[in-house]
Parts: C-alpha cells; sequence; structure tokens
C-alpha cells in the first residue's frame, strides 16, 4: 500500500490538471481518476484494474461488487481484472493463485497521456523473485487503458527473452446489466463453446446467449464482436476486439454467488462478463524478440 506522500508524489509526476490525478481510493490504495470532456474513469494499480468508466451522458458501464476486497494480495471484485499468464485455475498446480498473479499484484505507473479528449492510462508489470515461484519467466507486462467516448483496453507482451513463451490471457471485464434474466449476448451465434458447468463438454451455440442458469462458457476460435443488449438500462455495449480468439461470458447464478464472500448475495443479477481473451487451445505461444499484443474497444449506444 502507498502512503499519502507517494500518491501525491505519483500525482506531481503524471497528473494532468483538470484532467486526470493520482488520489487514494479505496482500501489506501492509489487509483488515477479520470475526468476528461468524454468520460470520467478510474483505474487502480493494484491489478491495473479499471474499475469505472463512465462516457459523457451515459451511466457507469463497469460492475464492482458491494462487497470487494481492496487489499494487497486479493483481486478487486468487478471491473476489468487482468488475467495472466493462466485463465483459471494452473494445470497442474492446485496452489497457484487462480488467474494468474498479475491481478493482485501493485503494478507500476509509465505513463498517463491525453490525446484529444482522451486519456490513456498506461502501466506495467514485472517479473521478480514472487512471481518466478509460479511461473519462470523474465517478462515485463504492458497494459494501457484510454478513457474516452470509447474504452480502449490493450495488453502488450514483448519476449525479450531467449526461450519461447506460452501464457493465457484474459481481459475479464464486469459489465453492469439491469437485470440479468433480460439481458442478452449477441454475435457468438454457431461458435462452439466448452461449457465449464457441465463438464468442459465441447457444444454449439445456438442463437443468443440468454442467461437462465450458472453459465461459465469459453468461445473457441472466434474473433467476432460481441454485442450486450439491455432493455433495462436501455443500452447495447459493443465489445470489439484484436488479436483474441476466444471470449469467455461468465455470471455465477443464485447458489455460485452465495458462496463468494466478495460479492452480494443478490449482485448476480446486475452483472456478465465478457471477456476478451486467448486460453484453453488458443493459449498464445510467442517467440524469441516476439511481441503479442491484444486488444478490446468498448462502445456503448442507447436504445
Amino acid at each position: 500500500m502507498e502512503t499519502a506522500g507517494a500518491i501525491a508524489d505519483l500525482d506531481r509526476r503524471f497528473g494532468i490538471p483538470g484532467i486526470a490525478s493520482v488520489v487514494e481510493g479505496n482500501g489506501g490504495l492509489p487509483k488515477v481518476r479520470i475526468t476528461s470532456p468524454q468520460a470520467t474513469g478510474e483505474m487502480y494499480l493494484h491489478g491495473a484494474h479499471v474499475t469505472s468508466w463512465k462516457p459523457t451522458g451515459a451511466d457507469e458501464v463497469l460492475f464492482v461488487s458491494t462487497q470487494s476486497r481492496w487489499e494487497d494480495g486479493h483481486a478487486i471484485r468487478g471491473g476489468v481484472p487482468v488475467c495472466f499468464p493462466w485463465f483459471g485455475n494452473k494445470e497442474g498446480d492446485p496452489k497457484a493463485p487462480a488467474h494468474g498473479f498479475v491481478r493482485t499484484k501493485a503494478w507500476q505507473l509509465e505513463s498517463i497521456t491525453q490525446a484529444g479528449e482522451a486519456v490513456t492510462v498506461s502501466m506495467f508489470a514485472e517479473s521478480d523473485a514472487n512471481t518466478k515461484n509460479w511461473w519462470p519467466a523474465d517478462f515485463r507486462l504492458v497494459y494501457r487503458a484510454t478513457f474516452g467516448s470509447e474504452l480502449s483496453l490493450e495488453l502488450v507482451l514483448p519476449n525479450t527473452g531467449t526461450t519461447s513463451l506460452r501464457f493465457e490471457e484474459a481481459l475479464h471485464a464486469y459489465y453492469r446489466v439491469g437485470q440479468i434474466e433480460k439481458a442478452r449476448v449477441r454475435g457468438l451465434d454457431g461458435v462452439h463453446y466448452i461449457d465449464k458447468t457441465d463438464g468442459n463438454r465441447e457444444k454449439n451455440q445456438q442463437g443468443d446467449i440468454l442467461i437462465t442458469s450458472e453459465t461459465d462458457r469459453v468461445y473457441l476460435n472466434t474473433s467476432s464482436t460481441v454485442e450486450l443488449e439491455d432493455p433495462v438500462l436501455h443500452r447495447r455495449t459493443a465489445v470489439a476486439k484484436d488479436n483474441s480468439r476466444t471470449t469467455v461470458v461468465w455470471n455465477p447464478w443464485v447458489e455460485k454467488a452465495h458462496s463468494m464472500s466478495d460479492l452480494a448475495d443478490d449482485e448476480w443479477q446486475r452483472m456478465i462478463c465478457v471477456e476478451t481473451s486467448n486460453v484453453a487451445d488458443f493459449a498464445v505461444n510467442l517467440e524469441p524478440g516476439g511481441r503479442h499484443t491484444m486488444k478490446a474497444i468498448v462502445r456503448v449506444a442507447g436504445f
């Protein structure tokens, strides 16, 4: 946890007066607060975690649990956690942290820049003795979030080592909905998926996705833009992506939500995860000297 003096120093070094500032967030954790003409937003150094994006004239797009734990060693429940270098449980290592280690790690602030009325926050995480307990690679992972009339999220990994790297990655975005049973996800009709609630059986999507029970699906070999239609909040949220071959759709439903200490019992009704990712058989193989970039672009329109 940063001290108040350290947070003030970050603000002096990186802040843009009237536009972006580094301030103390929940649990005393430092965050970047954006107040630009196009949007307001928040991004914590803890996990490089985007927790808010509200385009001007629109309601909050992201969901964050009221029961989230804001402390070192714990992931923030909601917003956009970064999963890396594995997704879910690490194969062959049940003691490893779920979804990798960068979402609970303090990142370094690299820059805050303004282009027009959009603001880009860049952070990075590097390998250290602790990460090498779980993954032996040397790495420097860069994450850029651009807050404007759209939200652009870019995860970049160069391979500066002498051996190839294989990793999974996901931008585990939680979107706010008015009522989950009335929302629908479009853009994945006909796509094969792994149903993690049914023994990892592979199935084929027919039509739109409607959430009627616990849902945990990995849609395979798809680069399609996905659209979340919400008739209660009267908006459509489109998630376009680049260099991503899988899309994860998740909602815990009643029983699983009750078992999660950092999610209120009824909050499953007001959220859905639509995750830009490269997981399972579509994990990334990156040769020495190579560079991998995965990107998600989120846009919101009313209807």
